[in-house]
């Protein structure tokens, strides 16, 4: 009974994030629209976390400007926040630590979230934001595939740039910039 839970569970999950994402791409989720200030959104996706980041044995760790201000609405801030935590405490592994940051330097608010766990391997780096794609390691856990596609998708629609970063044996990093707040103005004001 509860293997056929989980199942129908992991079903579900992908079943939303397949619609989720067809909601961005058809354009009726609209992604960026005026600016919101990103430490309080992602303070409480952080906090409703903990739980599952205790059960995994991930510890948590947050350092955030209060200053910055990305273009995005504070649901897409969120949807991205869940999608990179969860995905750093299903695949870090116990007794990791996960370092959420975000910083306002002069180029454009910057969210990046870091853990020191397995890392990723190098053929499974380029990869990583492709629908559906799962490495060696992921295969054996639950998720969709699309987590780090919809974070993609989020975060170019909004005019920023998304990277991710690993050794093995050294965790893994993924970095979002955005554009500067001047920029954000110009994007909004040409209806981009």
């Amino acid at each position: 009974m509860e293997q056929a839970r989980q199942e129908v569970e992991q079903a579900r999950e992908l079943i939303d994030d397949v619609l989720f994402l067809g909601e961005l791409e058809t354009g009726r989720e609209v992604v960026s629209l005026g600016r919101t200030q990103a430490k309080p959104i992602v303070e409480e996706v952080v906090a409703s976390f903990r739980e599952r980041a205790n059960h995994a044995e991930v510890e948590l760790d947050v350092r955030s400007d209060g200053r910055a201000e990305v273009p995005l609405r504070p649901r897409m801030l969120r949807v991205v926040v869940e999608n990179l935590l969860a995905n750093a405490i299903r695949y870090a592994g116990p007794g990791t630590t996960c370092t959420i940051e975000l910083t306002n330097p002069a180029e454009g608010p910057v969210l990046t979230i870091s853990d020191n766990g397995k890392g990723v391997d190098a053929s499974d780096l380029p990869r990583l934001f492709e629908r559906f794609y799962r490495g060696d390691q992921a295969r054996t856990s639950r998720g969709t595939g699309l987590g780090l596609a919809i974070v993609k998708h989020v975060i170019t629609s909004a005019g920023g740039e998304v990277e991710a970063m690993s050794e093995p044996g050294r965790g893994l990093e993924i970095r979002a910039r955005f554009p500067p707040l001047d920029r954000q103005v110009r994007l909004s004001r040409s209806g981009r």
